[in-house]
C-alpha cells in the first residue's frame, strides 16, 4: 500500500469516528447533592439543667448551655450530624412583651430581602400557658426557621435555626424539614416551670 492510500484511509476513519460520536445531543445534568440519611425522630424530655422551662429534645441533638453576658438561660440545640444549630434565648417579661415581640418580628423580617416568602403559624397551648408563632422562611435565607414562645406575662423564649454553611435552599431542604418537625415537637411539649 502506498502512503497516500494509508493517509486517505486514516482520514476517512477519523471523519467517520467524529460523525458517529456526534450523533447524540449533550444534555446538561442538574447539580447533585450528597444524600443525607436522616435518623427516625425520637425524643426525651430535658429537665436536667436549671432552666425556667422544659421541652422534648431530639435524641440526635445536644443541648449546650450558652454563656452570654447577663443571660443565664440561653441554650443552643446543636445537631452535629446535620451541622446545624437552633440558637435559643430567654428573657423575663417585665411589662415589655410588645417590645420583645416587635424585636423578634424585626429580626425575622430582616431576612425578607433574600426570602421568597415568610409564613407565620400561630401556636396556642392554654393548658401549658404557652403561646407562640412559628416563622417559616422560604428561599436562600440565613435562617429557614424561627419561633417564639411566651406565657404573655412573665416568660419569653425565642429560637432560630441556622446551618453552619452557605445557605442553599435546595441542598438543606431535607435537613430543614427534618429539624422543622423537631421544632414543632419542642413547641408542642414546651412547659414553663413554676
Amino acid at each position: 500500500m502506498k502512503v497516500n492510500q494509508i493517509k486517505n484511509i486514516l482520514i476517512v476513519l477519523i471523519i467517520a469516528g467524529l460523525l458517529w460520536s456526534c450523533g447524540q445531543t449533550a444534555v446538561p445534568r442538574p447539580y447533585g447533592y450528597f444524600r443525607v440519611d436522616l435518623p427516625t425522630h425520637s425524643y426525651k424530655t430535658i429537665d436536667t439543667l436549671n432552666l425556667p422551662y422544659q421541652f422534648d429534645l431530639a435524641d440526635n441533638a445536644l443541648l449546650i448551655n450558652r454563656k452570654a453576658e447577663g443571660e443565664k438561660y440561653w441554650v443552643d440545640i446543636y445537631y452535629p450530624s446535620l451541622n446545624a444549630s437552633i440558637y435559643c434565648s430567654y428573657k423575663p417579661v417585665k411589662g415589655n412583651l410588645v417590645e420583645l415581640s416587635e424585636d423578634t418580628r424585626k429580626i425575622v423580617y430582616k431576612h425578607s430581602i433574600m426570602a421568597d416568602g415568610i409564613n407565620e403559624k400561630v401556636y396556642d397551648h392554654p393548658q401549658n400557658d404557652v403561646y407562640g408563632i412559628l416563622y417559616e422562611l422560604k428561599g436562600n435565607t440565613a435562617s429557614s426557621l424561627q419561633f417564639v414562645l411566651t406565657d404573655s406575662t412573665t416568660n419569653f423564649f425565642r429560637g432560630a435555626l441556622y446551618f453552619n454553611n452557605v445557605p442553599n435552599k435546595d441542598s438543606i431542604a431535607p435537613m430543614a424539614e427534618y429539624i422543622r418537625e423537631d421544632v414543632i415537637r419542642l413547641m408542642e411539649s414546651f412547659k414553663w416551670k413554676k
